[in-house]
């Protein structure tokens, strides 16, 4: 089966490579329902002398960042509002990585999530042309025009659908194989399956698609939401997209029972960095991120890591924080979490305790899942 289906693209050196997020603002054009931003937006941003200080106390302590790679991960608000910081950022990352001879200097990407607007702007591609080899930009496009302007909408109301989709065929032309991160919530179950299709249409081959994380689920969402995934199923089987494309929903090892331990989310073995020069193990640890919480920080740019912060997120594994429901579960495999998000909701101010708001929406995904691998293994065994 494996060698005549479409295969999502690999994650640059996935398990061996730091991810070191800049939050370079916290500004953007949007006004995103769903964002856990929504509402906070300032105009703060990060400071170059900030970042150049927060580079220098990654590449001098190789004893603590000893991975073999690293990816400089710039996000907001939205990043590129910031291309003229985000170019020199970017400068001083490469000059330092090459005057002290860090092995980073030939092992490195700089990585942007994007609303994809300013895109096609003269900065941005200046940018692009320079760094494209070091490069990963991912634009998020959440489908069709009316599911997109559902939440992705500018202060005035009004839907950023025809902003962003102008500048896809450009992205696909200097990322062919790229991927668009769609999000679900609750009111836009209903559009998953056409939404699906018609980033297919517009060329994108990988379609990277996820419920959000939060207590936003009705009674009676799980069953539309497997009712839409076995529509866009059926749809892909029969229409042969499986073939060259690909989307996140469906997947041959999700659905399993679980016997090892790792955490679902990386949180702590990431690194992020705000305007101010504190470290969070997230981005989503950050102030304007937390709504019941405050934010944890693991130090700072000036005073360095604190390794006692650091330490809990460090010991974190499904064990330590999932519920006995959740470790008996036999369908456990692709099952994620948030860990700020369970900070968030926790019954207490712990990170050792899991929230199981996405079980139905789970379940029902696995169902959609074994009924996509029964129809493609008929479809393939046939044309055999």
């Amino acid at each position: 089966m494996s060698e005549t289906i479409a295969r999502p693209p690999a994650v640059w050196q996935e398990s061996v490579a730091k991810t070191v997020t800049f939050m370079v603002t916290e500004d953007c054009q949007l006004r995103c329902g769903y964002c856990y931003f929504s509402g906070k937006n300032s105009h703060g941003r990060m400071p170059f002398e900030i970042a150049a200080k927060s580079v220098d106390y990654l590449l001098f302590h190789p004893e603590i960042f000893n991975e073999k790679a690293v990816v400089w991960d710039f996000i907001g608000g939205e990043p590129f509002l910031e291309i003229d910081l985000v170019d020199r950022i970017c400068d001083y990352i490469t000059e330092r990585q090459e005057a002290l001879e860090h092995p980073w200097k030939e092992n490195f990407r700089f990585s942007f999530t994007t609303n994809g607007i300013l895109y096609g702007s003269e900065k941005v591609q200046a940018f692009i042309r320079k760094n494209l080899p070091n490069l990963s930009i991912g634009v998020t496009i959440d489908g069709t025009p009316e599911k997109h302007d559902m939440h992705r909408i500018y202060p005035s109301g009004k839907g950023s659908y025809a902003d962003t989709a102008s500048n896809i065929p450009l992205w696909l032309s200097q990322f062919p194989g790229g991927s668009t991160k769609v999000t679900v919530s609750s009111p836009d179950i209903p559009f998953i399956a056409e939404s699906v299709l018609h980033l297919y249409s517009m060329g994108i081959r990988h379609v990277s698609i996820n419920v959000v994380f939060e207590d936003v689920w009705k009674k009676g969402d799980d069953r539309l939401f497997e009712e839409q995934l076995v529509a866009l199923a059926d749809r892909i089987v029969e229409q042969g997209l499986y073939r060259e494309h690909t989307c996140s929903f469906f997947s041959e090892t999700i659905g399993q029972p679980l016997i090892d331990s790792h955490n679902w989310c990386g949180a702590g073995r990431m690194l992020a960095i705000d305007g101010r020069g504190n470290f969070y193990p997230c981005h989503r640890f950050t102030p304007p991120s937390l709504g019941n919480r405050q934010a944890i920080s693991l130090g700072n740019c000036f005073d360095g890591l604190n390794s006692n912060r650091l330490r809990p997120f460090l010991s974190l594994d499904r064990f330590s924080q999932s519920p006995g429901e959740c470790m008996r579960c036999e369908i456990a495999s692709g099952c994620a979490w948030c860990q700020a998000v369970n900070y968030d909701t926790a019954a207490s101010p712990t990170v050792f305790e899991r929230a199981t708001f996405l079980c139905g929406m789970h379940k029902a995904r696995v169902r959609a899942n074994n009924h996509y691998l029964y129809k493609l293994e008929k479809a393939l065994s046939c044309s055999a």
